[in-house]
């Protein structure tokens, strides 16, 4: 008996094989060995430990801060390079200009390519371009860098997405809100660093301080973070750029998250500038180092983030996001009121300031990063333009409005971006 004749009349037809998983990277760049315990293991997911996210925090506030080291040494500036205030004024506005750039053209990437390469190349480029601007004696050479200092700042809207995708769902809230503190810290600090090492030292010190951290931060990644494969999303670098405006205008969530960002970036970045004005002017007349100081009371309130976010795990983020701007009207309303009566109004609005927009920025993040896990670095590629926008519209507006009508009208003004 033949074998089809064993087998009847029914014809067996082998299951076609799954192709093998392609091996896991062992090395960045064609070179660079990556540690065996980081490398991708399908089987043995990467455990998102608290060291790691603090790592992820650190490296927001002091790539961060790249952007923020040029404001308190502006004078020193002008003087080292003989230029007016006006021509130096173009600085941090080169260095905001790129950092958009970067928004738009770098950070849609990690949705596309491995962020353990991009993150090491960014910080690589970062401390090699703060290298140049502590050398340089051009001020057009510093103008340059400072544009491409900005490009390669964006760090934190990387590691953003990326703790979104590692951090476990029932942790998301804290391990965010405890990146979210580092990045809001890093402005902070980089206006008190900038200033003590200007007053005691020169100015190139900053910088060679910002290219001893970066490089550290490179060293550091390259022995905790873990390789986490590209998302294959098949689209090339333009449609990835595409799909970021398409989602600008057709994601109902991520449109209302980007509004609300957009005018809370206002009052928060016009509080912080014009209450330089508030403070030097009657009837506090403060010098520079008490109004510096200020900023210590900020990063107490920018302490408490992890508190908040183990409040919005726990939490609809939708309500953490209405609670965060009930509160920044209560705090508003405090400043309108009372900031040229008492400096203990202004000390309270100022802790009160970080401590509900941090409630309401990571409420919305939980939100957004929500809407689709495969497209978290264009989606926050989004707000983070429209909080961009913000931030220029309240440094631009608020401090006209204070300048010209005072206090109370500027007041007025805030509390109109919260009932928006």
């Amino acid at each position: 008996m033949s074998k089809q004749e064993e087998l009847g009349d029914v014809a067996i037809v082998a299951a076609p094989l799954e192709p093998p998983a392609p091996p896991p990277h062992s090395v960045d760049f064609g070179f660079l060995p990556i540690p065996k315990h980081l490398r991708h293991d399908p089987s043995q997911p990467f455990r998102f430990t608290l060291l790691l996210n603090v790592v992820f925090a650190i490296a927001g506030t002091f790539t961060g801060a790249n952007l923020y080291y040029c404001q308190p040494i502006l004078i020193q500036l002008a003087s080292s390079f003989q230029v007016d205030d006006v021509r130096i004024a173009n600085i941090p506005t080169l260095t905001q200009a790129g950092y958009a750039a970067g928004i738009l053209l770098v950070t849609p990437l990690g949705d596309m390519i491995r962020r353990r390469e991009l993150l090491l190349a960014l910080l690589f480029c970062a401390g090699c371009v703060t290298l140049g601007l502590a050398l340089t004696q051009s001020l057009i050479a510093f103008e340059t860098l400072s544009f491409i200092a900005g490009v390669v700042a964006v760090t934190p809207q990387v590691l953003m997405p990326l703790t979104g995708d590692l951090a476990p769902v029932e942790r998301r809230g804290t391990a965010l809100s405890i990146v979210l503190s580092g990045l809001l810290l890093g402005i902070l600090v980089a206006r008190v660093l900038g200033g003590v090492i200007a007053q005691f030292s020169l100015w190139r010190n900053i910088y060679w301080m910002s290219m001893g951290i970066h490089f550290a931060l490179f060293l550091i990644l390259i022995f905790i973070l873990p390789d986490v494969p590209d998302k294959k999303i098949g689209l090339s670098y333009f449609q990835l750029l595409y799909t970021v405006a398409k989602y600008a205008v057709t994601e109902p969530v991520l449109i209302q998250v980007s509004i609300v960002g957009l005018c809370c970036n206002a009052i928060y970045v016009s509080f912080w500038v014009t209450l330089t004005f508030l403070l030097g002017g009657s009837p506090y007349f403060y010098d520079t180092l008490d109004i510096g100081l200020f900023g210590l009371v900020g990063i107490l309130g920018v302490a408490i983030g992890p508190l908040i976010g183990r409040l919005v795990d726990h939490l609809n983020p939708w309500f953490g996001v209405l609670f965060g701007l009930i509160g920044l009207l209560l705090t508003m309303a405090i400043d309108t009121a009372a900031a040229t009566l008492s400096i203990g109004a202004i000390i309270v609005v100022a802790f009160l300031i970080d401590v509900f927009d941090s409630l309401q920025q990571v409420s919305s993040v939980t939100r957004y990063f929500a809407i689709n896990p495969d497209a978290r670095a264009r989606i926050n590629a989004v707000y983070i333009i429209a909080e961009f926008c913000g931030q220029f519209i309240g440094t631009a507006v608020g401090t006209r409005i204070f300048s010209a009508h005072g206090n109370y009208a500027y007041g007025g003004m805030n509390l109109a971006w919260i009932a928006l």
